[in-house]
């Protein structure tokens, strides 16, 4: 991917550097705590003392590397991408206007309305403020252990939350996360699967705007991305971690769902072939 020196985003708010935290701040709400047990499962990596460190006073400073100001500039590069895409996407196929998304920037420990964050947690949408969390600690997290490298799989995971931010502007991540509350819980995981397949589609047509809009994408991106979505799938996580696959138990989708509907997103570029709601099968 091409992105050294192209225009970056303003809508970055950079928290790396400072002091925060701490139990006069937000405590750890539901959905912090389920993303911190997600990443565990994920990782196989026993992450309940980030449960009560996340209460405690912390820092989301550190030394800012090289390599943190680069992978900064490169978030968001990435996400001035999806602003363009989407304005011209809303604009044209929607007749609508496109709001862009806020993400923040963390190194270690920060809150959100949604909880607590932190590198353990991976990269997420918070409904409460309309903003991305995202500690670019991350992509060494799906390189090293979860077999998925490369700049544009990074750039898909930051395409994928800002999705979610898409769907929110467009009443579905509401209307969705409100039926949830009201079925069992087998029934609110598969509700959940078709809204992360639905954000791994929108995913797919802001690849392919970026490719016919910018001309940025290389060889190999595209299957960078595709990797990353396998490499994510329930099914393998479950099967990567020494355990059965449950599918009951899924809430994003499998690797088969995941690449299908990135790549039917890509292929079709128009968001109405992205409603995985009415789809028969997901």
């Amino acid at each position: 991917m091409k992105w050294k020196g192209r225009r970056g985003s303003r809508n970055i708010e950079d928290r790396r550097g400072r002091r925060g935290g701490g139990r006069g701040g937000m405590q750890l709400g539901g959905l912090g705590i389920l993303a911190i047990v997600a990443i565990g499962y994920f990782t196989g990596v026993d992450v309940s003392p980030l449960l009560e460190d996340s209460l405690a006073p912390q820092s989301t400073g550190g030394t800012i590397t090289d390599a943190d100001r680069q992978a900064g500039e490169f978030v968001s590069v990435t996400l001035a991408d999806t602003e363009e895409v989407w304005a011209g996407i809303f604009r044209k196929q929607l007749g609508d206007q496109y709001t862009p998304v806020t993400l923040v920037l963390y190194k270690g420990i920060t809150q959100s309305p949604c909880g607590g964050a932190s590198g353990a947690t991976g990269p997420f949408y918070c409904p409460g403020d309309r903003k991305v969390y995202l500690d670019t600690g991350f992509f060494t997290t799906m390189s090293q252990k979860l077999g998925a490298g490369g700049d544009f799989a990074a750039a898909y995971v930051v395409a994928h939350e800002v999705a979610h931010h898409v769907q929110n502007e467009l009443g579905i991540l509401g209307r969705a996360n409100q039926l949830r509350q009201q079925v069992s819980q087998s029934e609110s995981n598969g509700i959940s699967v078709r809204i992360e397949l639905q954000a791994d589609c929108f995913s797919g047509l802001w690849a392919r705007e970026v490719e016919q809009q910018f001309g940025t994408l290389e060889q190999g991106d595209i299957g960078e991305a595709v990797n990353a979505a396998r490499q994510i799938g329930d099914d393998t996580l479950q099967q990567n971690a020494g355990r059965t696959p449950m599918p009951h138990t899924f809430t994003h989708g499998t690797s088969e769902q995941r690449m299908r509907w990135f790549s039917t997103g890509y292929k079709t570029g128009d968001i109405r072939k992205c409603d995985t709601f009415s789809a028969n099968r997901i």
